[in-house]
């Protein structure tokens, strides 16, 4: 009996954490049955068309099953983000947050439905010996920006670290460190003790105890988590990062990709500590990333004492740092917190310390919410509206242009589908006439393919060239700016006074070639599907005398450009003094200081230049040419689909009829088209 009320309890707790986690995710739970929707289509679609119709159906269906937006949080150090993600993910326990610092490494939590089949498991990665020698070598970015500005002192400071975080894995490890680099380890379960042995940096305890806290943790780059989430309506990744101001800079860059290949930014910060201009690698980040994608939260608030008076004070002073900086002035700031989160979740309101108690009280009391329950502990703690935030971003943002996508190349199989019902009605005297033009347009149709993706990749190569172009000559018309005042600072002063430079003028000009790099790149696009269109049309009314409303072709969204977050990327001037006292004292003259610094800045802003080229501008030109000869393809396929009908026997034209004249595989077909075209034309 006991066992049983045990049964009961939990899993009233069980509905009741389900409750409490599907608040906020109506924008989700609409765009998941928008998805569901398609799909559907997409099924029906496969039954109505031929092999390779129903093969292309089938690559649609995958992409709409496996899309799985992803979520960036970064934040203060003692934010609280690890247990704001803990209660996000619906496990308040699963991320140890009780270690200082707990987090070394890039933890992706990819969350999915609760569907009968799916195992927990886990993906750990190790940094490569590459990697790992670069650190020891050289202090990782840290000890090469202190070799460049000459600041042996703070090398070797650098290196001593390095050696010593070494030696701590090596006791750790044993002799198995070494050949650990550069591998991966796999799990088939995911739990508390699990997490901490990887991403958890712990003191050296006993290496024989395998089952230490951070035994993996200096050599792990990577974690990647798969885990059920209850009230999830679809698949969503949350990339829990580190922070920016790890001792060797060695995850910035980790940090930046996570972000740039993330959909939405979520910046938590403390109620106590807010932001300040101490925290501009932060500022520098958040302010590359469009505001729309930009959520601030605010966490802690239950450290309050009179939340109500506090949070609006907090508020102003959080606008008025990101308007100094030029932060993203229009981020959305909510305010909560994690640790009622966690409580709520556990059913556990009794336990919670007294003055974060008294604080909820204080809260509930101002917003008339009655005496504090489990939902208004939730509801209070801004995880609702935290979810609120994502699911919109989610659902109007990278989820409306990915079933944009998915739509358009459904439609236009399709209405390639109708017109090939309507070709097997022809009378065969306009069927012989077609197949004499079929030749002739087959060959155009391979001419115009080849031509057009020509044209599209000379487009974006001279886009991109003119993209590193303008990148040189800001960065060249910086330096020149940089010397020069550096210069009339030492005729003035001389070489006594340490003289700084702002940096925000090469990011703001940066930022601006960004932004007609995807103009430039959305226009290019743009123009290449609606030409290739265009053509496609012709020459269907060609070969088969079609009308002028007949076929209908959807047209591809462009590629969305990721936000440059390279150039958050810390550079020699964004260090404090101490960094420069070391390099000033070791120049003396004029041009000795001129000389060095001109090199000395060139080298810090080129890779920041290389990775906006390389891996950004690259990027978009890949996915942009992939998803074109994409739609080619599709129109190639559609063609000779109905090339294919003209040159049918009759016993073909007879099988064909007999399958798709029926009233209801008609209505079918309508109501997919009808359906396909309301998402198709967003």
């Amino acid at each position: 009996m006991n066992a049983l009320n045990g049964g009961n309890k939990a899993g009233f707790i069980k509905a009741r954490q389900g409750d409490l986690l599907g608040c906020g995710l109506e924008a989700l739970r609409s765009f998941a049955a928008s998805r569901d929707r398609v799909q559907a289509k997409l099924r029906d679609l496969a039954e109505l068309g031929d092999p390779a119709t129903a093969r292309r159906v089938e690559r649609l269906v995958r992409q709409l099953e496996t899309f799985e937006p992803s979520v960036t949080l970064i934040g203060q150090v003692k934010s609280g983000k690890t247990s704001l993600v803990n209660a996000l993910i619906g496990a308040p326990d699963l991320l140890p947050a009780d270690v200082n610092p707990w987090t070394s490494v890039i933890t992706s939590l990819h969350l999915r439905p609760e569907t009968s089949g799916f195992k927990n498991r886990a993906t750990f990665r190790f940094f490569d010996k590459e990697e790992w020698d670069r650190l020891i070598r050289g202090g990782g970015r840290i000890g090469e920006l202190a070799r460049r500005a000459g600041a042996e002192a703070e090398l070797e400071k650098i290196k001593q670290q390095a050696l010593q975080m070494r030696e701590t894995s090596r006791r750790r490890l044993g002799d198995r460190f070494e050949k650990l680099l550069g591998q991966q380890r796999a799990y088939d379960h995911v739990d508390k003790e699990l997490v901490e042995r990887y991403v958890c940096l712990g003191d050296a305890l006993d290496q024989a105890d395998s089952d230490m806290i951070g035994r993996f943790a200096d050599i792990t780059k990577s974690a990647d988590l798969y885990m059920t989430r209850a009230a999830l309506p679809m698949p969503l990744c949350l990339r829990d990062t580190p922070g920016v101001n790890d001792t060797f800079m060695m995850r910035e860059q980790i940090t930046i990709r996570a972000i740039r290949d993330s959909q939405i930014c979520v910046v938590v910060l403390s109620a106590h500590q807010a932001l300040s201009s101490t925290d501009m690698a932060l500022i520098r980040l958040i302010s590359l990333v469009k505001s729309r994608d930009v959520v601030i939260f605010v966490n802690r608030v239950d450290e309050l004492s009179d939340p109500a008076a506090q949070i609006p004070q907090i508020r102003e002073s959080i606008a008025a740092t990101l308007k100094k900086h030029q932060g993203p002035r229009r981020a959305e700031v909510l305010f909560g917190s994690a640790l009622w989160a966690g409580y709520a979740l556990q059913m556990r309101l009794a336990d919670m310390p007294a003055s974060s108690a008294a604080s909820l009280a204080s809260w509930a009391a101002d917003a008339d919410t009655g005496a504090p329950d489990e939902r208004i502990a939730w509801r209070l703690s801004g995880l609702p509206a935290l979810q609120d935030a994502i699911a919109q971003r989610v659902a109007d943002g990278v989820g409306a242009a990915m079933l944009q996508r998915v739509a358009a190349s459904a439609l236009n199989l399709t209405s390639g589908l109708a017109v090939a019902r309507e070709i097997s009605n022809a009378t065969e005297e306009t069927r012989a006439i077609a197949r004499v033009q079929g030749s002739e347009s087959q060959e155009r149709f391979t001419r115009m393919i080849s031509a057009r993706k020509s044209d599209i990749r000379s487009e974006f190569d001279a886009i991109l060239s003119r993209f590193a172009a303008r990148m040189e000559r800001v960065q060249n018309s910086f330096l020149e700016r940089a010397t020069v005042a550096l210069i009339e600072h030492l005729a003035r002063h001389g070489s006594q006074t340490t003289w700084r430079y702002d940096p925000a003028g090469l990011r703001a000009l940066l930022r601006a070639s960004h932004k007609v790099l995807a103009r430039n790149c959305q226009s290019a696009f743009d123009r290449a599907t609606e030409a290739a269109a265009a053509e496609v049309m012709d020459i269907y009314a060609q070969a088969f005398a079609l009308g002028g409303n007949t076929l209908d072709i959807a047209r591809p969204r462009a590629p969305q450009v990721p936000p440059p977050v390279s150039l958050g990327s810390t550079i020699a001037l964004d260090l404090n003094d101490r960094w420069w006292k070391q390099w000033w004292r070791r120049r003396r003259g004029t041009t000795a200081h001129a000389a060095h610094f001109h090199k000395l800045l060139k080298s810090e802003i080129s890779p920041v230049l290389k990775a906006m080229h390389d891996d950004l501008a690259q990027s978009v030109r890949g996915e942009a040419i992939a998803i074109f000869d994409d739609f080619l393809s599709e129109q190639l396929d559609v063609f000779e689909r109905l090339t294919h009908m003209h040159r049918a026997s009759p016993e073909e034209l007879a099988a064909y009829i007999a399958r798709h004249a029926p009233q209801h595989r008609r209505a079918v077909l309508k109501q997919a088209m009808a359906t396909l075209n309301e998402y198709a034309r967003r």
